[in-house]
C-alpha cells in the first residue's frame, strides 16, 4: 500500500526517486540480490538481561548462538529511555526534537506538585509526513513486513501500513499488555515468530525487511508453564532471580530460534543480515547493576542495550564492537545495505553502521544525543531524583564522556552563569565509571563546557524545546529534597530520606 499525503506528492516523488535509482543501479550492477534483513527488536529488555552481558540466572542460548556467530555491540543504545520515543526515532531515523514524541501517551506523569516546570506537550502519534525505514526501504524494492508492537497510533495515516509495512500483524492489538492465558503462547510470542516466519517464506524470492517486534519482556510478565517450572528449580543468583522474568525471556529467546531456524530451512541464512536489540532499558524487575537506573532514565541503565548483528561473509563471527552506536543508525545502514541513498531532503540523525559490520573503520568522534523535555513518575535505583524516574533532561555521549542537562536547575537557577553552583550540568567519563557514581562536573569543568557548547549547539541545530515556564501548581511535600546526591543509592521514595 503506497502512501503519498497530500500536498506532498511531488516531494515524496523526487525524494523517492533517488533512492529508487540508487538502488537500481545496485541491482543491476551486483550478481546476488541485496540480503535480506531480518530486524528482532525486544521490548523492556536490559543491558545486564542476558549472559552475553553478565546476567548470572537468566539463560538465552540461542541469543548467546547468535552473539558467537556475529558481532555484538557493547555500546549500543536506545534513543530514549522509553517505549514510544524509542520506535519513533527508529522508524522515522530522527531525534526526538524533530518528532516531539517523547513519552508514552503524556510528558506530565506523576506528582504535579513535585514539577518545577510545566512539560514540553507530547505527540502521541508519529506524523504521517515523516518518511519510515519501511517506506524507504519498499522504494529501495524491498518487501517489508512489521509483525508486533507498533506503539506510534493506529488512525489519521500513522498506522503501521500507511508507513511503509506491506504486511502487518500483531498478536496483542490493541491491548498489548493484558494477560493472555494460553498456555503455549501466553505472551503472543510465537504466533508473532509464526507470521514473520510466513512473510518470509511467501517472500524468499525476493529481498524482504522483515521487522519483528515482540513484547517480552514488558509487563505483564508472562511464560509457557514449563519455562516457569525450570527456573522455579534453577538456584538464584547474586545479581538476578527473578522467575517470571527469566521465564519470559527464556520464551522470548526460543522465539528468537524459531526465526532463525526458518531462515536456514528457507536457505536464506548466508543472505540475511540479522539484528537483534531492545528498545530501552530494563524495568526496576531487573538490576543493570553496574549500569545506573532503569527504563524511564537517562542514566545507562535506562538508554544502553544488548545488540547483536550477524551478517555471514561481511560480520566476523564472535567480534565485539566498543563504538557507540544509536538505534537511529539502523535506517541509514539498511538503507547501505540495499545499496540505496537517504530520501532527499529528509535529515536522518544517525549514522550507517556497515563500516563497523565489515570491520573497516569506526565513526569518528562523533556525539550522540537524548531530549527529554518532560516528567516521568517513580524513581530509579540510584536515580538523581526520589519523586521521578527523570525530570527534563538533554544527555549526551562523545567518546568516553556523558553529559547530563537537568533543565529545571538551567532555566530557573542561572543557567551558564551559575553552571559552577546550580547543580544542572552532571559529567561522567563512562570508561572509568560505567556506573556513573562519579560526577566530574566540578572536576572537569573544562571538558564540561566544552560539551555543554556542542549539546547547546546541537539543540537550536535540531530545534529541540525546552521547559521554559515555571509550574504555578510546585508545592514539594515537606522534608522531600529535588535530588538526592549523585551516586546515593535511590531505590524509591520510602527508602530515600533527606539528611538529618
Amino acid at each position: 500500500m503506497q502512501r503519498f499525503h497530500r500536498g506532498v506528492l511531488s516531494r515524496r516523488s523526487v525524494l523517492f526517486g533517488g533512492i529508487a535509482a540508487a538502488a537500481a543501479s545496485h541491482l543491476h550492477a551486483q550478481p546476488q540480490r541485496p540480503p535480506n534483513i531480518l530486524f528482532i527488536f525486544a521490548d523492556d529488555l536490559g543491558w545486564r538481561d542476558v549472559p552475553f552481558n553478565g546476567s548470572d540466572f537468566m539463560e538465552t542460548p540461542r541469543l548467546d548462538g547468535l552473539r558467537r556467530e556475529g558481532m555484538a555491540f557493547t555500546n549500543a543504545y536506545a534513543s530514549a529511555a522509553n517505549c514510544a520515543p524509542s520506535r519513533a526515532c527508529l522508524l522515522s531515523g530522527q531525534v526526538t526534537p524533530r518528532h516531539a514524541v517523547y513519552a508514552v501517551q503524556s510528558t506530565k506523569r506523576g506528582p504535579v506538585n513535585e514539577m518545577r516546570m510545566l512539560p514540553v506537550p507530547n505527540e502521541v502519534n508519529l506524523d504521517p509526513d515523516k518518511i519510515t525505514f519501511g517506506e524507504a526501504m519498499r522504494e529501495a524494492g524491498y518487501t517489508t513486513g512489521l509483525f508486533g508492537k507498533w506503539h506510534l497510533g493506529n488512525s489519521n495515516g500513522s498506522e503501521p501500513m500507511a508507513q511503509g509495512f506491506r504486511t502487518y500483524y500483531d498478536s496483542r492489538f490493541p491491548e498489548p499488555n493484558r494477560k493472555r492465558d494460553m498456555e503455549d503462547d501466553p505472551k503472543g510470542l510465537f504466533s508473532i515468530a509464526a507470521a514473520a516466519c510466513n512473510f518470509m517464506e511467501t517472500n524468499r524470492e525476493r529481498p524482504f525487511l522483515c521487522y519483528v517486534a515482540q513484547h517480552a519482556i514488558h509487563t505483564t510478565l508472562e511464560a509457557r508453564p514449563a519455562s516457569i517450572k525450570h527456573f522455579e528449580a534453577k538456584p538464584k543468583g547474586k545479581q538476578h532471580g527473578a522467575t517470571m522474568y527469566a521465564a519470559c525471556l527464556y520464551d522470548l529467546d526460543a522465539a528468537v530460534g524459531v526465526l532463525l531456524d526458518k531462515l536456514k530451512e528457507l536457505g536464506l541464512e548466508q543472505n540475511t543480515l540479522v539484528l537483534f536489540t531492545s528498545d530501552n532499558g530494563g524495568t526496576q524487575q531487573s538490576s543493570q547493576e553496574p549500569l545506573r537506573g532503569s527504563k524511564g532514565a537517562y542514566y545507562e541503565g535506562g538508554i544502553r542495550e544488548p545488540m547483536l548483528v550477524r551478517w555471514p561473509g561481511t560480520v566476523k563471527a564472535g567480534s565485539t564492537c566498543e563504538t557507540p552506536v544509536i538505534n537511529l543508525d539502523f535506517y541509514p545502514t539498511f538503507l547501505d545495505v540495499a545499496g540505496a541513498r537517504p530520501p532527499a531532503g529528509y535529515p536522518l540523525d544517525g549514522a550507517s553502521l556497515t563500516p563497523l559490520l565489515r570491520g573497516e573503520r569506526a565513526l569518528g568522534n562523533r556525539a550522540i544525543y537524548w531530549h527529554f523535555p518532560g516528567y516521568l513518575n517513580d524513581p530509579v535505583v540510584r536515580g538523581r531524583d526520589p519523586v521521578f524516574r527523570t525530570r527534563p533532561v538533554t544527555a549526551m555521549r562523545k567518546g568516553d564522556w556523558k553529559l547530563l542537562l537537568y533543565h529545571e536547575e538551567w532555566q530557573l537557577d542561572g543557567g551558564w552563569d551559575k553552571r559552577d553552583s546550580n547543580a544542572a550540568v552532571e559529567l561522567y567519563n563512562l570508561r572509568d565509571d560505567v556506573g556513573e557514581r562519579v560526577d566530574l562536573a566540578s572536576k572537569r569543568p573544562a571538558q564540561r563546557d566544552a560539551l555543554l557548547k556542542e549539546m547547546l549547539a546541537w539543540m537550536k541545530r535540531t530545534g529541540a524545546t525546552m521547559p521554559t515556564q515555571p509550574n504555578p501548581e510546585f508545592a514539594p511535600a515537606p522534608g522531600v529534597k529535588r535530588f538526592p546526591a549523585p551516586g546515593s543509592n535511590v531505590r524509591s521514595r520510602d527508602d530515600w530520606r533527606p539528611p538529618g
